[in-house]
């Protein structure tokens, strides 16, 4: 009977979801834009008890939001997509002009300086996926749009 009751219980426990991954979020900010600006760029500093990864990031106020890296290609800076960022345990990853980051894309209207742009990180760890609610102040204007080479 007993070895039953501990085959039915480990069979239950195994079925359960792995425990999510404790993740910091600090420092979260974005780009204001000016009148007619299309793209803005938020950025943040992400932290996590566990080997983990950013895969996906929305907005309720923004249409389309993309992970973008920009790193030199020979002389010239690019910017492209990826898919996820990996946030190893324990390390913080820095989310910055000129490195990882978020791009705001379509926007509908300006962002203003001292907005704030809520966003939803959907980090992965363990199988489990999580999403992680912050809100992004929006600081001084760019002077124009953002430098794109894809």
């Amino acid at each position: 009977m007993k070895t039953t009751l501990a085959a039915a219980l480990l069979v239950s426990l195994a079925g359960l979801p792995a425990w999510a991954a404790n993740v910091s979020v600090t420092n979260v900010w974005a780009r204001a834009t000016v009148p007619g600006q299309p793209v803005s760029g938020a950025y943040m500093q992400i932290q996590s008890d566990e080997n983990a990864k950013l895969t996906g990031v929305s907005s309720p106020v923004v249409p389309r939001v993309e992970i973008h890296e920009m790193k030199m290609d020979g002389d010239v800076m690019r910017m492209r997509e990826v898919k996820a960022i990996d946030l190893p345990k324990g390390r913080t990853v820095s989310l910055e002009p000129g490195g990882f980051h978020i791009m705001l894309m379509n926007l509908q209207k300006p962002i203003a300086a001292g907005e704030m742009v809520p966003l939803k990180l959907v980090v992965e760890s363990g199988g489990k996926q999580q999403t992680i609610e912050v809100k992004a102040e929006a600081r001084g204007a760019s002077g124009g749009a953002m430098q794109h080479h894809h």
